[in-house]
C-alpha cells in the first residue's frame, strides 16, 4: 500500500502485525459467533425493530475490561466536548447495552437511534440514513484475547464512539449535515468524498486544546492504544483538500490526523465543503490509493 504503514495490534501485549493475524479475523469459533450475531441484520430495513442479543459472560467481561481502560484514557486525551457528551451518553460500566437501550436514551437527547448493521454498509445507505437520525451499528463484541483493539467495528466502538457523539446536539448536527449531503448524491465517487471527510472528522478528528491535541473522533474515543498516542501523532490543520489527498487504511493505527480549534470550526468546514455538493461535482483525486477493505460504514471498531 503506497504511503501507508499498517499497524495492527494482534496480541494482548500490543505486538503489531498484519491484520489477518488478529484473532478477531482468524479464530474460527469467534468468527462463527460473530457471523451468527451479524446474520440478524440480513434483510433489515432502516428504522425497523430487530432482536436483541443474549451476550455471553465472556463478552460482558470484555466490555467491563474495555470500559475501565477507555474511561481513564478518555479522561486524559478526549476533548472537552466529547467528555461533556459522555456525561449524558448511554455507556454503562457493568453491562453491554442493547441497541434499544442506547436508542431510547439518544432519542430523548438528539433524536438519533441505532439501526442494525451486520458489517459492511454501502456509502449511500450508511451516510444517507444519518439525515433521518439513524446510525448503523453492529451488535457483536470484539475478541476477548485482544480486548483493547479490534480491526473492525464492534458494539464497543459504536457505543463508546458514536453513542457518545449522538448524545450531544453539536455532534449530532454534523452527522445530519453529512447525511443530507449523501441523500442528494448518487455518484459513487462523490459519495466517497463525503465518506472520506466523515472518516477524518467524525471518526478520527482532533481538537487543539491548550496547545495539545485532544480526540473527538469516534474511532479515537473507542481506541485505547490510539487515543493514548495522540501526543506523538502527526497532526495537521483541518483542510478539506488535504483530507481528500490523504490515504488511509482502516485496519490499523492512522498515520495522519487532522485538527481544528473548535467543534464549531469542524461544523463550518464540513458544511462549507458539502454546501452545493451534488452529482455534477468534480471528484478530487488522491495522490495515493486508500485501502479501506470494503465500502464505507465500516470504520475500525477499535477500543
Amino acid at each position: 500500500m503506497t504511503g501507508i504503514q499498517v499497524r495492527t495490534p494482534v496480541s494482548a501485549d500490543g505486538r503489531l502485525g498484519p491484520a489477518a493475524e488478529h484473532p478477531g479475523l482468524s479464530d474460527p469459533d469467534y468468527l462463527s459467533r460473530r457471523r451468527g450475531i451479524a446474520a440478524l441484520a440480513r434483510g433489515h430495513r432502516v428504522g425497523d425493530p430487530y432482536p436483541s442479543v443474549d451476550y455471553l459472560a465472556s463478552e460482558e467481561r470484555t466490555w467491563r475490561t474495555v470500559h475501565r481502560a477507555l474511561w481513564k484514557a478518555q479522561d486524559a486525551h478526549a476533548c472537552r466536548a466529547a467528555l461533556d457528551a459522555r456525561e449524558h451518553a448511554p455507556v454503562p460500566a457493568d453491562h453491554i447495552p442493547q441497541h434499544a437501550e442506547v436508542g431510547a436514551r439518544l432519542r430523548r437527547l438528539t433524536g438519533f437511534e441505532f439501526t442494525l448493521a451486520g458489517g459492511v454498509v454501502a456509502n449511500k445507505r450508511f451516510l444517507g440514513s444519518m439525515a433521518d437520525g439513524h446510525f448503523h451499528a453492529v451488535q457483536f463484541v470484539r475478541h476477548p484475547a485482544v480486548p483493547l483493539f479490534t480491526p473492525e467495528p464492534d458494539v464497543i466502538h459504536d457505543v463508546f464512539g458514536h453513542g457518545i457523539h449522538l448524545a450531544a446536539p453539536a455532534f449530532a448536527d454534523i452527522y445530519r449535515l453529512i447525511g443530507r449531503a449523501a441523500m442528494r448524491v448518487e455518484r459513487e465517487d462523490v459519495l466517497q468524498m463525503i465518506s472520506d471527510v466523515y472518516w477524518f472528522t467524525l471518526e478520527y478528528g482532533v481538537l487543539e486544546e491548550g496547545g495539545t491535541p485532544k480526540a473527538y473522533g469516534a474511532a479515537l474515543l473507542s481506541s485505547y492504544g490510539e487515543i493514548g498516542r495522540l501526543p506523538a501523532a502527526r497532526v495537521r490543520p483541518l483542510d478539506i483538500d488535504a483530507v481528500l489527498a490523504t490515504p488511509y487504511d482502516i485496519r490499523g493505527y492512522q498515520p495522519v490526523l487532522f485538527s481544528a480549534r473548535t467543534l464549531d470550526e469542524v461544523t463550518d468546514t464540513v458544511a462549507g465543503f458539502l454546501d452545493g455538493l451534488d452529482d455534477d461535482s468534480e471528484p478530487r483525486r488522491r495522490t495515493a490509493v486508500r485501502s479501506t477493505g470494503g465500502a464505507a460504514g465500516v470504520p475500525p471498531g477499535r477500543g
